[in-house]
């Protein structure tokens, strides 16, 4: 029988209803084996005499009885997903997971080109994440574009897919085409040069005209605008994993349009190098000249180093880093590309002695 004591649980912890004993539900009848919620704790029916309540049993059985029609079963928990472990996607998104897609071109971020593009690019690909290099590359400079691809490429995965239009000749008889490097990755652009120095560090084992209609956004091709029609498409569905040599007719990679690129060389006068670019907002001049190419000459950081820059000759601190010498003062430098450089502390170079890309350098030995 029940027994009108005050509310108890075995071992005096009120807060942990899940020890109480299985007994034998009894008081009026056997209610077997029932599940019950009370204020949120899940209880099975056996467990009930020992809940001990201040009520009179002629009152609690009924009571019991009628609420036993309207508490929800206890439920099993469900499988918690374990710290580190993968959600499970469904067999075929397993198989091909969606590749990174690194995106380049000069189309600048004025207007709509850039936002079209990647729209196109993930109705494709639904969820395809997509890294901007840049899209301030200067309009038409190709060696420029080629420049940010190889500096940018080795930090994205290996089996990353790169979409990059510069693309001053669209529209012509140029081919739009998709090549794979040696590293596994990727490359959807013009055939304009573009991957020259990709090819040269990396190499490139095969090549594809993009010529599939289904590989494109579909019917009426605009004459100017590939970077939404063609490259994009045929990016998405590269990251998606469709089988990027179903683009179009293979190409012969040695025949691949080359850009005539070359480092600085070093003969019995010192070393003839050209400066290649400037260095974002800042000025620094960007040569053609590899650390080791530059360290050949026999210069250390804190020797003074003369040279010649389109005929104005000057001597000029080698260090480390450009506080190393006053504000305003210029430098050469190694820059984060392994490179040697020429800069103004907190300065603009290029602007202060008016030289850019195509200056000739000279530097003598030591």
């Amino acid at each position: 029988m029940w027994e009108s004591n005050a509310l108890a649980f075995p071992s005096g912890n009120a807060n942990a209803p899940s020890a109480l004993p299985s007994r034998p539900f009894t008081g009026g009848g056997n209610l077997g084996t029932l599940p019950v919620r009370i204020l949120g704790w899940s209880y099975l029916t056996e467990e009930v005499d020992e809940v001990r309540l201040a009520i009179p049993s002629k009152i609690l059985l009924p009571a019991l009885l009628a609420a036993a029609c309207v508490f929800t079963p206890v439920q099993p928990a469900a499988q918690s997903q374990q710290p580190g472990q993968a959600a499970q996607m469904p067999a075929q998104a397993a198989q091909h997971p969606l590749k990174v897609v690194g995106f380049m071109t000069d189309f600048d971020v004025k207007d709509d080109a850039v936002g079209i593009c990647r729209a196109v690019m993930d109705g494709i690909a639904p969820g395809v994440r997509i890294l901007d290099i840049t899209h301030q590359s200067v309009p038409f400079d190709i060696a420029m574009g080629a420049r940010f691809l190889a500096g940018s490429a080795p930090y994205f995965p290996r089996d990353a897919v790169f979409v990059v239009v510069i693309d001053p000749t669209v529209g012509s008889t140029r081919k739009a085409i998709i090549a794979r490097s040696k590293v596994g990755q990727t490359f959807v652009l013009p055939d304009n040069g573009l991957l020259t120095l990709i090819q040269d560090r990396d190499g490139i084992v095969e090549a594809h005209e993009i010529t599939n209609p289904a590989w494109m956004i579909g019917s009426g091709i605009s004459s100017t605008f590939h970077g939404r029609d063609i490259f994009s498409p045929a990016g998405a569905h590269a990251a998606r994993g469709d089988d990027w040599t179903q683009a179009g007719p293979a190409l012969d990679v040695a025949k691949l349009v080359r850009l005539n690129l070359h480092n600085a060389s070093i003969d019995a006068a010192g070393l003839h190098g050209e400066v290649i670019g400037t260095d974002g907002p800042f000025g620094n001049l960007v040569l053609n000249v590899p650390a080791e190419t530059f360290f050949k000459l026999g210069y250390k950081v804190g020797d003074k180093v003369p040279f010649d820059l389109d005929g104005q000759r000057a001597v000029l601190p080698f260090v480390k880093t450009f506080s190393d010498v006053p504000v305003g003062s210029d430098l050469f430098y190694i820059d984060s590309r392994g490179r040697l450089g020429l800069a103004t502390n907190q300065g603009n170079y290029s602007a202060l002695h008016k030289k850019g890309a195509g200056a000739q350098l000279a530097i003598p030995k030591k």
